[in-house]
Parts: structure tokens; C-alpha cells; sequence
């Protein structure tokens, strides 16, 4: 791999050279702004050998750089290692960013080519305004790893199904008519939609275009009165097709956007997101006036209706009792069959595929043994995985995608003897998430603010962790969601706040490298808790429904109140799993669910 890598920064420079480009900059992006891409957009892993999920590259003649954050510092070191790539720790005090790294080392004139159709317009005015004040050029009208990637798959071609009642909790004609309240609200004629998740919840649409993320490949065009659906109309069958057609939806080619975009009349408004819509579409609405605000569809579906809640919570006791058969089967097992972190993922998987409702994993499934498990975003392959044994502890990261709900859960078992040290740092994440499940907080708060609740018993060993505590979480839809993220360094996002009916993710952790690694994790509600004379005041209601293991914890630790909290989730997760479970199964939830003594 190392050799292909050099290989294709050679002939990418060839490129640059051609063009009369001295940087060349590459994203983890596609032309809907997607976390996850399909393959034909993966030009950043392509060219760099590193598969993490984030990051971006930038390649100047003499010098190439990837930035990435702490969830992949130890992943990126060995996948770029002898490449001629220098990993540059994104988040460090001393590791300037992209653009102000390009604007400090390019000299002045020189030529940053940047691909303006998966650049969103946010982040294309950053480095505009890094380019300007360093005298450089920025080109963002061609893409030169397409140029050199010879062998670029094609576009994802997967089936678009509706998501139909009694899991479709809301129709397309009440979708599509908050987005026009919206569109007269803020004095708009058109609204852009290139988000492929607020697209399918728009339509009551899924797809499998993108792996793990039930979506396709679509934009949109929502008038006043008219609705368009870009998109590969062979992905359609003619029920779904017909469906469309009668709730007043136009199909058109996917590849017909720019153009309709070009169409668009002088005379009206679109409304558009610049942190999910890409510079190279805007610029096809070259005459039509432009107004900038939030996808009215990004906080519409963020907000869970009571069906959908109703819903949830079915899942997730279809999902914890997945989890007690694995578990039980884990334990019996350990002693006896040699086990892999990939027996870990396939087991896994294979207990939620038997439960009501399952379609597919929600992401891939992060199981990793001590050392590995330092690296947050870790992922074992058939080339490089470990066998669990010995004494230590396991982190399983996984999640289910069900027609009802989706679900992100993260638990760390004791094989063997657990150390002292390693049950302070275990003891210390559950403190850390059961405070922040007992939050109570204003409604409309920065979801940042909540982030040292989770953070406190964590810094008070002198540790911390790099990624963000929690994320928001979609309805049979993608897995990270926003607009809300507990994370303080998520401060610049206005919109980032927390609102009754949201899901997000409690995921405090704790990582040494070279040693083990620990995050709990469950998904939680905003719910409302009370009202005063100061205000609407929210809480949390914990959705996952799975023990977690208390054979890691120093009870010394913890106050009478968090094991108070503890006793009484085992409780629940007891009371709500066991009609669903029998045998082996049912036998390992009553002894991971028994009460720890208060003393």
C-alpha cells in the first residue's frame, strides 16, 4: 500500500504541475457534505492509505500533510508511515489548521486548488479568507484527484424504499409543509436540500447508498407549492414512484440540479445552508437571490414526535435483549473457543439480525482489546486483528439500525483480573456519565455547556479525552445527527442547542495509548422536567437498555447517589429486558443487573 500511495502522490503532482497548482487540498467529502462516503468520493483515503473517517489532506510539489483528531492520532502514524505524509495533530495547541498552515508555507501568489464540489460554502469561505490575506489564489473549479484516479468506482446504484407507517411517523405532506411554513417565514421562494439524511426524512424515503447510513444519493428543490426530487429514477420502484408522484413530487435526473439551480428566477429567494451545501452547487444558482439559514429539515427531524419515541423505546428493548444473548454467550465462551475482535462483530450482528425490526448495523462495530481499544475509533480487519485472552478488558462500540429507531451503545467487560489502576479509570467514565444522566438543565442550552459534567471525574485523574461526549442520534437514519453536540469545542455553532425530543449520545471516555482504553455509552432524551418562574427546564431519559458491567468498578469511588442511580437503571433494564430474553440469556441478565450495596 505504502508504494501505491507514493505512486499516486506522484502523479497527482504531475497534475498540479500541469495546472499550475502548488497545493492541492482534499477533503473527507462528497457532494452532500455526507460523514460517510461512498466509495466514489473517497479520493482523501485513496491517495493518503489512511481509512480513518475524518481528516483532510493537503499536497503541495515538495510536502504532504494530514490533519486528523485524537480519535485517530495512533491509526494515522501507522497508516502513513514511510509514505512521505506527515500526520498533523488537529486539535493541538501548537498544530495550525489546514488554511493557515497553507497560508504560512505557500509563497505568495501561489495556487490552492480546492474541488468546490464537495466543499461546503462554510468551510470554502475559510480558506478564502486564508488565501486572501496571504496573497494566494484558490481554485475551486476542477478536481484534480479525479484527474489521476483512474480506477474511480462509479456512483452507488442501491434501491430506494418508503418507510411506511406504523414506523413512518409523519407524512411527506406534513414534511414538506414545515419546510414552506419555513420558506414564508423567512420570505423565501426555493430552499436547496443536498443533506442526504434531511432528504430522506423529507420524502419518508431510504436508501443504501452509503454504508450503515439508510440514504441515496438525491438533492432537492422545495418551492412554495412544488416539490423536486433529483435523483437516479432506476433506483425507484414504480409503487414507490407512483407514491411520489401523487403527493405533487417531481423526479428528475440527479445530475439535472446545477442546471434547475441555473434556472432559478432573479425576481426570488432560495434558501440555502452553507454548512450543507456545497460552493460548486451555489454557484450554479448564478441569478437567483440567496438567503442563508439552518436546513429547516436538520432540527424538524432532530426533534422526535411521541410515535417515534414510542418507537425508540421498542427498539431499544429489542436491542438490549440482542445484547444479553451476546453477552451470555461471551462469557460462557471466553474460557473455552478462541475468540477474535472480529468473532466479536460477527456474534454481535448475528444476535440483533434474530430481533423484530433489525435491517443492519449502524456503523462498524468497534471491538477492541486493551491496546487497541486506546485508539477510540479503532476498527479490527482480517489483516490486523487481536485474540482476546489473558487479562484485560474489551470495549464494544455497536449499534443497530431498525425500521423503529436507531440505536449506539458501548460497553468495556473485565477478562481475567482487572487491575486497580484500571478500575479508577473505569470508575471515573461511569461517574462522569451518570452525571451528565442526571442533568437537569434550561431548555435552549449550548449543548457545549453540558460537556464538563461528563468531563469532571475524568480531569480530576489529570486525564481527558479527545472526542466530543455526545452526538445527536437519527430515527432509522444516520447514526450521527445534529444540530446538537456535547462537546466544548463545538462553541461556534449557534444552533447547537439542546431541545426537548432530541437523542444524543452520553459517551465519556478515557484512553492510554499502548495500553487500554474505556467509554460507556448510552443514548439519552430530552425530556421535560419542570417549569418556573426561570424558565422551561429539561432533563434526561436514558433510552439504551443494557447492564453495565459493575466488576470493573471501585465502589469506593462512587457516592451513595451514583449507586443509587446505578441500582435503579439495573432495575429497569431488568424489569424491561427479561419478558424478552429466556434461558442462558435471561440467566446473565439477572446477575449483571443484581444492586451494589450502598454503604
Amino acid at each position: 500500500m505504502t508504494a501505491q500511495v507514493v505512486q499516486r502522490l506522484q502523479s497527482l503532482r504531475q497534475a498540479m504541475r500541469e495546472h499550475g497548482v502548488q497545493a492541492c487540498v482534499v477533503l473527507t467529502s462528497d457532494p452532500h457534505l455526507s460523514e460517510y462516503l461512498p466509495e466514489r468520493w473517497q479520493a482523501r483515503e485513496w491517495l493518503s492509505g489512511f481509512t480513518g473517517s475524518a481528516g483532510t489532506l493537503v499536497v503541495t510539489l515538495e510536502d504532504a500533510r494530514l490533519w486528523t483528531d485524537s480519535r485517530y492520532w495512533e491509526q494515522a502514524e501507522s497508516e502513513l508511515q514511510s509514505t512521505g505524509i506527515v500526520l498533523m495533530r488537529a486539535g493541538q495547541a501548537d498544530v495550525p489548521g489546514p488554511p493557515a498552515w497553507a497560508a504560512a508555507t505557500l509563497p505568495k501568489g501561489a495556487c490552492v486548488a480546492l474541488d468546490g464540489q464537495v466543499v461546503s460554502v462554510q468551510v470554502c469561505r475559510q480558506w478564502q479568507d486564508a488565501c486572501r490575506k496571504a496573497g494566494l489564489r484558490l481554485a475551486t473549479d476542477f478536481d484534480l484527484p479525479g484527474m489521476v484516479w483512474v480506477d474511480r468506482p462509479g456512483l452507488p446504484a442501491g434501491r430506494i424504499t418508503e418507510h411506511e407507517p406504523p414506523f413512518a411517523c409523519r407524512s411527506r405532506h406534513d414534511n414538506l409543509a414545515a419546510i414552506r411554513a419555513e420558506l414564508q417565514r423567512q420570505d423565501a421562494h426555493w430552499h436547496l436540500v443536498s443533506a442526504l439524511d434531511d432528504i430522506a426524512w423529507l420524502f419518508n424515503l431510504r436508501g443504501n447508498d452509503v454504508p450503515y447510513n439508510p440514504v441515496f444519493l438525491a438533492h432537492a428543490l422545495v418551492g412554495r407549492d412544488t416539490a423536486r426530487l433529483f435523483v437516479d429514477a432506476a433506483k425507484l420502484d414504480s409503487g414507490v414512484r407512483t407514491a411520489l408522484e401523487s403527493d405533487g413530487i417531481r423526479i428528475e435526473p440527479y445530475e439535472d440540479i446545477a442546471a434547475a439551480l441555473a434556472c432559478l428566477p432573479e425576481n426570488e429567494t432560495l434558501l440555502f445552508d452553507p454548512s450543507r451545501t456545497t460552493v460548486g452547487l451555489l454557484n450554479a444558482a448564478a441569478y437567483v437571490g440567496k438567503k442563508e439559514g439552518v436546513n429547516p429539515a436538520h432540527l424538524l427531524k432532530a426533534r422526535k414526535n411521541a410515535a417515534e419515541l414510542a418507537n425508540v423505546r421498542r427498539v431499544m428493548e429489542e436491542d438490549g435483549a440482542a445484547l444479553c444473548e451476546f453477552f451470555a454467550w461471551f462469557e460462557d465462551a471466553i474460557s473455552t473457543q478462541r475468540i477474535t475482535e472480529l468473532t466479536i462483530d460477527e456474534r454481535i450482528t448475528a444476535a440483533r439480525a434474530k430481533r423484530s425490526g433489525f435491517v443492519s448495523p449502524s456503523f462498524g462495530t468497534i471491538a477492541a482489546w486493551q491496546a487497541n481499544a486506546a485508539m477510540p475509533h479503532y476498527h479490527a480487519t482480517d489483516a490486523a486483528h487481536a485474540v482476546i485472552e489473558g487479562d484485560g478488558l474489551l470495549l464494544i462500540d455497536s449499534g443497530g439500525q431498525y425500521l423503529g429507531g436507531t440505536t449506539d451503545i458501548t460497553r468495556v467487560v473485565p477478562v481475567g483480573q482487572v487491575s486497580a489502576e484500571q478500575k479508577r479509570d473505569y470508575t471515573a467514565v461511569l461517574k462522569g456519565m451518570i452525571a451528565l444522566s442526571q442533568a437537569v438543565f434550561p431548555t435552549g442550552l449550548p449543548a457545549y455547556a453540558l460537556d464538563a459534567l461528563a468531563r469532571g471525574p475524568v480531569w480530576q485523574l489529570g486525564a481527558d479525552y479527545g472526542h466530543g461526549t455526545g452526538h445527536g442520534v437519527g430515527y432509522f437514519m444516520n447514526v450521527h445527527e445534529g444540530p446538537q453536540s456535547i462537546s466544548w469545542r463545538n462553541t461556534a455553532n449557534p444552533d447547537a442547542i439542546m431541545l426537548e425530543g432530541m437523542i444524543t449520545s452520553n459517551e465519556p471516555g478515557l484512553y492510554r495509548p499502548g495500553r487500554w482504553g474505556i467509554r460507556i455509552e448510552n443514548l439519552v432524551l430530552a425530556v421535560a422536567h419542570d417549569t418556573t418562574e426561570f424558565g422551561d427546564f429539561l432533563r434526561f431519559e436514558t433510552l439504551t437498555l443494557c447492564p453495565i458491567d459493575t466488576r470493573c468498578i471501585d465502589t469506593e469511588m462512587l457516592s451513595a447517589a451514583e449507586i443509587a442511580w446505578l441500582n435503579q437503571y439495573h432495575a429497569q433494564v431488568r424489569e424491561r429486558l427479561g419478558p424478552l430474553v429466556q434461558g442462558e440469556a435471561r440467566a446473565w441478565l439477572e446477575r449483571r443487573t443484581q444492586a451494589l450495596s450502598i454503604s
